[in-house]
């Protein structure tokens, strides 16, 4: 099993920048890639950014420009640095592992970002 946890969420004013971080432990070795999801009020859980399994980047159009994901192999870490914030923005913000044995989940950290 994966276990993950994410920090790094809070409140800021639009505008402004926040860093999420996730820590990832437990059967590291069996995880193909890693990535970025939030939830908004009101609407499903969507993909913000993710590494694909051969090493690249995806993001979401509505973040492009303005979110960085990056890692940190040796201390299995994954970040999200979040530029320009937006009010819609605003949500909880999920730490995804692909596995051999499926899909692990963070317990989300929450964003508000205050218009």
């Amino acid at each position: 099993q994966v276990q993950l946890v994410e920090s790094g969420g809070g409140l800021v004013q639009a505008g402004g920048s926040l860093r999420l971080s996730c820590a990832a432990s437990g059967s590291r070795f069996s995880i193909n890639y890693m990535g970025w999801y939030r939830r908004a009020p009101g609407k499903q859980r969507e993909l913000v950014a993710r590494f694909t399994s051969g090493g690249g980047t995806n993001y979401a159009d509505s973040v492009k420009g303005r979110f960085t994901i990056s890692r940190d192999n040796a201390k299995n870490m994954v970040y999200l640095q979040m530029n320009s914030l937006k009010a819609e923005d605003t949500a909880v913000y999920y730490c995804n592992a692909n596995t051999f044995n499926g899909a692990y989940w963070g317990q989300g950290t929450q964003v508000t970002v205050s218009s």
